[in-house]
């Protein structure tokens, strides 16, 4: 399958262009990124050995790789037009650059968020049907064998009456002073970033759910202090997952570092949330429990790359005041983005798949909508009566 890599920062030179150039059922036949450095520095490391690159970026001579500025050209990039475009650009330009691509279309496999608001997810849905094309959402933490075990057990629970999630950096503000900071460019903070992959899990627990009532709170107590920044997302992060020598942080944001609030679906599930790009734990923790009227199953792991993680994943059941282990199987630090790729091609295949990502992305958007909302407007709210009258 050939794929084309948009966008050219950390995660699709870290995260998507070395998984997918080892995958056996993909070709990387294009990247695509505006930005001239980027394309020079991505074709150099992808030109066959002792081939030059051109003044634009790409392999003189070769036709193995395009480079192009604008995604605009790959729908006339005749041999190298692809047959997916996996995007991983800045947040904001998320639905601009697949509903182009769609449109032309060329399906899309698109990095969370998948959008910033409902309009931008009724836009990607007329582009599929307009272009023909299918969009595939990621969802990584979905693939993480802890979390599928998770799912295995909560299945056994009967009836899921709450689901708490939590995913809480020591340290962690991803490129403080950078895109991720500008709510302009990144569409929000923690909530948007840690907190869309968190309410990405439930949609195997409880469906495409939508939610009844909404309350959040957000702080921006860390975003702005350098010390608190992850220094690992300044540098390229390996394939292998270890840490990227630490380089010196930048600083500024007007996004929020931490976000925390409490949803409750239409037929009464309750879900409490929290997001921290910044705290004061010791270790990264991302921790998801699932109470129903058979037990409670708990999950203790670490999501993403962060260097500071948990020493292993542990899975527990209570039934009747008894908690016991569940077994999980060791597996190296991204596997589940390898495993999402092992996927795609029959996603793609499935005529089912046409309007699925952007069906499951409707509940969650609305509600990182309504969470920001109440964010606001308790910060705005007057004549408070104090807690304890």
């Amino acid at each position: 399958m050939r794929v084309a890599v948009v966008g050219l920062g950390w995660a699709g030179r870290s995260i998507w262009l070395p998984r997918l150039r080892e995958h056996p059922r993909f070709a990387v036949t294009a990247v695509v990124d505006p930005d001239p450095a980027a394309r020079t520095a991505v074709a150099t490391d992808l030109a066959p050995a002792g081939q030059e690159t051109d003044a634009a970026g790409g392999a003189s001579g070769s036709a193995e790789l395009a480079v192009f500025a604008d995604v605009d050209e790959l729908a006339a990039a005749g041999p190298a037009r692809p047959d997916l475009a996996v995007v991983a650009v800045p947040n904001n330009r998320h639905a601009d650059i697949a509903e182009r691509l769609l449109a032309a279309g060329i399906p899309v496999f698109l990095e969370k968020p998948v959008c910033l608001s409902s309009a931008e997810a009724d836009r990607l849905a007329a582009a599929e049907q307009a272009g023909d094309a299918t969009l595939l959402a990621g969802s990584a933490a979905r693939y993480r064998a802890d979390v599928s075990r998770l799912y295995e057990v909560a299945a056994s629970l009967g009836a899921i009456r709450h689901v708490d999630l939590a995913w809480v950096r020591a340290r962690g503000i991803p490129d403080a002073g950078g895109w991720f900071t500008r709510r302009e460019q990144s569409g929000g903070g923690a909530l948007v970033d840690l907190g869309w992959h968190l309410l990405d899990t439930l949609t195997p627990l409880l469906g495409a759910v939508r939610f009844r009532e909404v309350i959040g709170t957000t702080s921006d107590d860390f975003v702005n202090d350098g010390a608190w920044a992850a220094a690992w997302r300044h540098g390229d992060q390996p394939a292998d997952g270890q840490p990227a020598p630490e380089q010196p942080p930048r600083v500024g944001g007007d996004v929020e570092d931490t976000a925390r609030g409490f949803l409750v679906t239409e037929d009464g599930t309750s879900v409490a949330l929290r997001a921290s790009w910044a705290s004061h734990e010791a270790r990264d923790l991302t921790a998801i429990t699932v109470e129903g009227t058979g037990g409670t199953v708990s999950l203790r792991c670490t999501f993403g790359f962060g260097p500071n993680r948990q020493d292993r994943s542990l899975l527990t059941l209570t039934r009747t005041g008894q908690t016991s282990p569940v077994t999980l199987p060791d597996e190296p630090i991204g596997a589940e983005y390898r495993r999402q790729l092992d996927e795609l091609p029959a996603m793609l295949a499935d005529p089912a798949s046409r309007g699925r990502a952007i069906a499951e992305v409707r509940p969650t958007i609305a509600a990182i909508e309504r969470f920001y909302a109440c964010a606001r407007a308790s910060r705005q709210a007057p004549d408070l009566v104090p807690a304890g009258r």
